[in-house]
């Protein structure tokens, strides 16, 4: 048994822990668990625990459903929401095969696979995700309008609604559990919240959303409240992202980082920028999985919807920063498409494969959009080589059918089953008759 088996049975012991749940993710990225004695987790961790991959969304077929679960005693935390005695922990885990083989349909195995081929390139991928979410004064009733905790705009600080006492205990479950926030303020719509995770590798980044998502819907329950990560619950008010900063870092040396050169901007990260603007359009459909993922990227606001790059331009798809031009350490780009709605392992792999792949084959990077793209003109844009990205869900399942490099990023299994689940979702979704059509049309036709 390793030393972080060991730290976690003692740990056990210790802190009267009476139930472990391991946690994972399923390939649209939603949270599962199974809770395990104490007792059981030595098992757990030489073994994994067996369970039913058919009924996991995207995991198995019926007669291939034995899977395992084994979990990782990296990620070995208290949950604090549950009490403190007798105390409950989580662990995430690796989702193998009974022969003990990793499962192509673990999403935290297909961010692992991205980070070993960046790694056999010499790199280290680090994300910092800045999460926005909506808070409403209870669970909305089906068919009802939401209503927002309160009225407040962007930094405002106001008594009014509480959301400063609901960020401020959240962000003191996190930093319990050993995730690290940088900042955190109110947004610009009616309940909109925005807190910032530190900088870390991009799989305990992964980890870390996963965590963190589950905490905020806790706390808002605990407080008669409601989180949503819904991407765009208000046609009037701006949609929810996950701004994402990525650095790729090779040894202790940004690889992004070049005394000297245009915004110290080095040909690496040039490359990766050019990368992630060519194949953008492919892997949309898994930085925004949903059919209202396309409403906040229509919408305006703070989010992109063409493919373009610019220094501190926040009108454009990615956008380089300009806070700390004087360290090197500190330069990274920020991917401004990704949604708190995505499943966080499998876009964080496509985001560095797109990258990596501008490396690989030296992609040359584009002329920056000086400009808002969101005042030009359709054809100033198409005059500049500005493409819109894919417009709904629809076009973007058909941009990414046809990508080498999601096929191969994701694997056969999770590439296929993704592309089914969300072709249904498209089919189910423009079928319904919406509130804007009777408004719009019953008075006339």
């Amino acid at each position: 048994m390793g030393k972080q088996e060991a730290f976690v049975l003692r740990a056990l012991e210790e802190r009267d822990v009476r139930f472990v749940r391991l946690w994972f993710t399923d390939v649209l990225g939603s949270l599962k668990s199974v809770a395990i004695a104490p007792a059981e987790l030595e098992g757990a961790f030489s073994e994994g625990i067996g369970f039913d991959g058919s009924a996991i969304e995207g995991f198995a077929r019926v007669h291939e459903a034995d899977m395992l679960a084994k979990p990782d005693p990296s990620t070995f935390q208290i949950l604090p929401w549950r009490g403190e005695t007798p105390a409950t922990a989580r662990m995430f885990c690796d989702i193998l095969m009974p022969d003990g083989a990793p499962s192509f349909a673990d999403p935290r195995h297909v961010l692992k696979r991205a980070l070993q081929r960046a790694a056999d390139a010499g790199f280290t991928f680090y994300t910092h995700p800045e999460i926005e979410f909506y808070l409403f004064k209870g669970k909305p009733d089906v068919g009802g309008r939401p209503v927002p905790n309160d009225d407040s705009g962007y930094f405002d600080h106001t008594a009014q609604g509480g959301g400063q006492d609901f960020r401020r205990e959240v962000i003191t479950m996190l930093e319990n559990m050993g995730i690290s926030v940088e900042f955190s303020h109110h947004e610009g719509g009616p309940g909109q919240q925005e807190i910032d995770l530190r900088y870390a590798d991009a799989l305990s980044t992964a980890d870390n959303i996963m965590t963190f998502r589950t905490v905020v819907r806790e706390v808002a329950l605990s407080q008669g409240k409601w989180a949503s990560f819904m991407p765009k619950p208000f046609t009037e008010h701006p949609g929810s992202g996950m701004h994402t900063h990525v650095s790729l870092f090779e040894g202790d040396e940004n690889a992004f980082y070049e005394a000297g050169a245009e915004y110290q901007l080095s040909q690496t990260g040039r490359a990766f920028i050019a990368g992630v603007l060519q194949h953008t359009p492919e892997i949309t459909a898994v930085t925004n999985q949903w059919v209202n993922s396309y409403k906040r990227l229509a919408g305006g606001g703070e989010a992109p919807n063409y493919v373009c790059w610019g220094h501190n331009n926040r009108s454009a798809l990615v956008r380089v920063p300009m806070y700390k031009p004087q360290k090197g350490q500190s330069a990274r780009v920020e991917h401004r498409a990704i949604d708190s709605a995505c499943n966080p392992y499998l876009a964080f792999a496509l985001v560095l494969a797109a990258g990596l792949k501008g490396i690989e084959h030296k992609y040359e990077l584009p002329p920056e959009a000086e400009d808002n793209v969101w005042g030009l003109s359709e054809n100033e844009r198409k005059a500049m080589g500005i493409a819109p990205l894919p417009r709904n869900l629809d076009e973007a399942i058909r941009e990414m059918e046809n990508s080498e490099l999601v096929a191969e990023t994701l694997g056969e299994h999770v590439f296929d089953f993704f592309l089914r689940n969300k072709r249904a979702e498209w089919n189910g979704y423009r079928s319904q008759v919406t509130q804007f059509e009777i408004d719009r049309l019953m008075p006339v036709l």
